[in-house]
């Protein structure tokens, strides 16, 4: 028998790209909900009743309001994975980055809710929580963390900004330095010093580079870059889509190598005659970043 699982929020980049995912498998039962009752509550929870797992791909507050309405349905409520920002760092749900920490995968896999990761921050803390828990990276060291993004992760409006050639080839942004992804980067790399997060975005659809440069001389341990890809390598021993593979010989890297997967790869880029190095994390932030980790969330969460 096929799980039944409603997408709440469908018609967005996200909700969109989880569908396609599942559509063609033969597991799963996508249940929608009529346009008329998107915002009827009551209708929302006799579907819901109905249904394995919703997925949530609503602006925070309304996933929030749909939170509340499996709360109140109790045990006859659906389990719960979210995909806004809404319960990341929230203790009662799960993180949803199985290959995060070695018991994580079974913490999503029991758990009632489940909040799916940022793009930006699962690129930052694959990066630095293995460090940080090898020693190799204080988790009061000052860090700044670089990363650059395909204009799909912005939403409906700058997707039609760039698709109409409204929007600039590159930009910077969240100068103001409160980007929503910060919280859970903290919390979930270990660190107690709040690092300083500049993204940005590109005129290309989607791919995505995380980037942490580092004086290694600074760090206590006196890291090399041989230290740095033998402690990812122990901490995603046996992973599927998260691996340490080698910095290119040639020094440069592009964004979009892995799109339309949900694999996430890790890279030292050293000069240790200067003992600088800039670690870098690829991913496709419409798979590893989004709509691929909550497909591999809802397996893990339905047994499929």
């Amino acid at each position: 028998m096929s799980a039944r699982i409603f997408i709440d929020g469908e018609a967005g980049t996200t909700g969109l790209g989880i569908r396609d995912r599942l559509s063609a498998r033969k597991d799963v039962t996508l249940v929608s909900i009529a346009a008329e009752d998107r915002k009827n509550p009551q209708a929302k929870k006799a579907l819901m009743a109905g249904v394995d797992l919703v997925i949530l791909c609503l602006p925070d507050e309304a996933s929030k309001e749909t939170a509340a309405l499996v709360a109140e349905m109790g045990d006859k409520g659906p389990r719960l994975l979210d995909a806004s920002t809404a319960h990341r760092v929230d203790p009662n749900w799960a993180f949803g980055f199985p290959e995060m920490a070695r018991e994580q995968a079974a913490a999503i896999r029991t758990a009632p809710r489940v909040s799916n990761p940022g793009c930006y921050s699962t690129g930052a803390i694959a990066i630095l929580r293995p460090l940080v828990e090898a020693g190799l990276i204080p988790a009061d060291h000052p860090l700044t963390i670089n990363a650059v993004s395909g204009y799909s992760g912005g939403g409906k409006q700058m997707i039609e900004a760039y698709d109409t050639g409204k929007a600039p080839n590159f930009e910077i942004y969240a100068l103001g330095l409160e980007h929503k992804h910060v919280p859970e980067i903290v919390k979930y790399s270990g660190l107690t010093a709040r690092p300083i997060f500049a993204p940005s975005v590109g005129n290309f659809r989607q791919g995505m580079l995380v980037s942490v440069p580092l004086h290694l001389d600074a760090l206590a341990s006196k890291a090399k870059a041989a230290d740095i890809e033998a402690a990812w390598a122990a901490h995603y021993a046996g992973a599927t889509y998260v691996k340490a593979v080698a910095a290119e010989a040639a020094g440069r890297i592009e964004p979009e190598a892995l799109n339309d997967t949900n694999n996430l790869e890790l890279r030292v880029f050293a000069n240790e005659t200067r003992r600088q190095a800039i670690l870098m994390a690829r991913l496709d932030n419409l798979g590893k970043g989004a709509s691929g980790a909550a497909v591999q969330n809802l397996e893990l969460m339905l047994g499929l």
